[in-house]
């Protein structure tokens, strides 16, 4: 299938708001949450990885999201904290970054096999997606923290460290889903590339 301008148009435009959505509290500082005496900052990369896949379909959203790791990692600061560069990739948080293709690949492949898809699929879906994101983050946060950083961490430790993000992420994924049926109303059909993939 040949790529058209409008594919590389909506591909740059995931790219952009995968940067923006991990660094929108450099931003809106005030959207950090305090969470155990802490401030967590809020990231809607998981949330734009998905809506990727639901919208462009597994093979755009995949393109996608491997050009925003390609920018990345060439020096570009569009990773967390306004970050680039390889050591990114290497770092205890890399695994999520790389999940984020698998993320648009299977939420656009699961959302191409129904014809109308509905919130019920778009939601399992999401579900689905931040399941390959946080069993690959996690595991690859685990591996790093327990080999090349030499710390000593349980598996299920590294879990119950994530448990506020991935409550947010899974409210997220639901709202992909609600957001998607709401933009199908409202521009041509032929923009939701996962309906006509």
């Amino acid at each position: 299938m040949p790529t058209k301008p409008i594919d590389l148009t909506f591909g740059a435009v995931f790219v952009c708001l995968m940067a923006i959505g991990a660094n929108i509290t450099v931003w809106f500082p005030f959207l950090a949450v305090p969470i155990g005496g802490t401030s967590v900052p809020l990231s809607l990369q998981t949330f734009f990885a998905i809506l990727a896949g639901m919208m462009l379909g597994k093979k755009r959203a995949s393109i996608a999201m491997i050009t925003y790791i390609l920018v990345g990692t060439a020096g570009l600061p569009i990773f967390s904290g306004l970050s680039a560069g390889p050591m990114q990739l290497i770092s205890p948080t890399g695994g999520f970054i790389f999940s984020f293709v698998f993320i648009a690949f299977f939420v656009g492949w699961i959302t191409e096999k129904q014809n109308k898809p509905g919130l019920a699929l778009y939601s399992f879906a999401g579900l689905v997606g931040v399941a390959f994101n946080y069993g690959i983050g996690v595991t690859y946060m685990y591996v790093a923290m327990n080999t090349w950083l030499e710390l000593s961490i349980t598996y299920e430790l590294a879990w119950m460290g994530m448990i506020p993000f991935l409550i947010k992420d899974i409210a997220l994924s639901c709202l992909a889903g609600i957001f998607l049926i709401q933009l199908a109303k409202r521009v041509p059909a032929n923009w939701i590339y996962a309906k006509a993939s």
